[in-house]
């Protein structure tokens, strides 16, 4: 019985390294945080605003490491075979989470499967904007200006199959329009747009709302089904006469498949927690906090796939 015992209390504190190792607190390192876009985008800035507060509350850095390109499969990719220990995340959005399962042929993954909802940041609604150089001062002017001039109205956006390339296919669509799509890389759809080498754009809204505010651009409707708290007294394309017309950004966390559930609750809570202290700050650049569980945001996730693979598909988009 004495050697029994003895060897049993020998087993147990052998174990207790590994034990306190395994259930060491998270985060007792630094974060990575992928960003599949550029620095200044509105991933980024959103991605930059929450994870600053994150260091500040969990104390440990949360550092941001862009990883462009792909239409956000290079890092989006990144970060589905990253280790599923907690400190590689990423802050992604509807293009490569909803879209591009559709858009690429050749995804050597599923970002559905191979990565696991954490929670929702922001809905960032598109805005279409025109440039001073269009008359219209409200959407029905512009759709009247589109249809009066077929084939001589250009769109920009920030690549094919991008949320700005499908919001304004899809007007152009219902209004029975002419117009002609130029995607670009970054940002230089709106640098020609403001130059009057585009005549208008459907872009996230902080992209644009200082162009806006200084006169640059003039603002026609928003793609969300209700009004931006950010743009006052701009409509809805819905509201014009367009029901069920809906097609904006957004913006949330994501970690690798496989990563430990007290990690998934421990950063959900720490997230919904920050979110009110940047509401100010978010809806002032045209973003609205948004928060909830990961099981919300999961399910929100899987009905913006099943929308956008429609839309992708009736649009005849591909890219490779």
């Amino acid at each position: 019985m004495t050697t029994r015992r003895h060897l049993i209390c020998s087993a147990a504190a052998l174990a207790l390294p590994v034990l306190g190792h395994a259930q060491a607190a998270y985060p007792n390192k630094p974060v990575k945080v992928l960003v599949a876009f550029t620095a200044g985008g509105t991933t980024d800035i959103l991605a930059r605003a929450v994870t600053q507060k994150m260091t500040d509350k969990l104390g440990q850095p949360f550092l941001i490491d862009n990883k462009p390109g792909g239409g956000g499969n290079i890092g989006t990719e990144m970060a589905v075979r990253a280790p599923a220990d907690g400190y590689t995340l990423i802050v992604n959005s509807v293009g490569p989470m909803a879209v591009n399962q559709t858009l690429y042929k050749n995804l050597s993954y599923d970002p559905l499967k191979d990565l696991v909802p954490v929670v929702q940041i922001a809905d960032v609604p598109n805005v279409l904007v025109v440039n001073n150089e269009i008359p219209a001062k409200t959407l029905e002017e512009f759709i009247a200006y589109a249809k009066a001039n077929p084939g001589k109205l250009s769109y920009g956006s920030t690549g094919v199959g991008t949320s700005s390339h499908l919001s304004s296919y899809m007007l152009s669509q219902r209004i029975g329009a002419d117009t002609l799509h130029v995607p670009y890389k970054g940002s230089g759809a709106l640098t020609d747009l403001l130059a009057g080498r585009l005549q208008f754009m459907f872009a996230t809204i902080p992209s644009v709302i200082q162009h806006i505010k200084a006169g640059k651009l003039r603002a026609l409707a928003v793609s969300s089904t209700k009004p931006s708290r950010s743009l006052p007294g701009v409509p809805t394309v819905a509201e014009k006469g367009f029901p069920g017309f809906e097609a904006g950004s957004w913006f949330g966390f994501f970690a690798p498949k496989g990563t430990p559930q007290n990690v998934i609750g421990l950063l959900n809570r720490t997230v919904n927690e920050i979110l009110p202290s940047l509401e100010e700050q978010m809806v002032r650049e045209g973003a609205d906090p948004v928060g909830g569980s990961p099981e919300q945001f999961g399910r929100f996730t899987q009905k913006e796939y099943e929308k956008w693979a429609a839309i992708v598909k009736a649009s005849g988009a591909t890219a490779e």
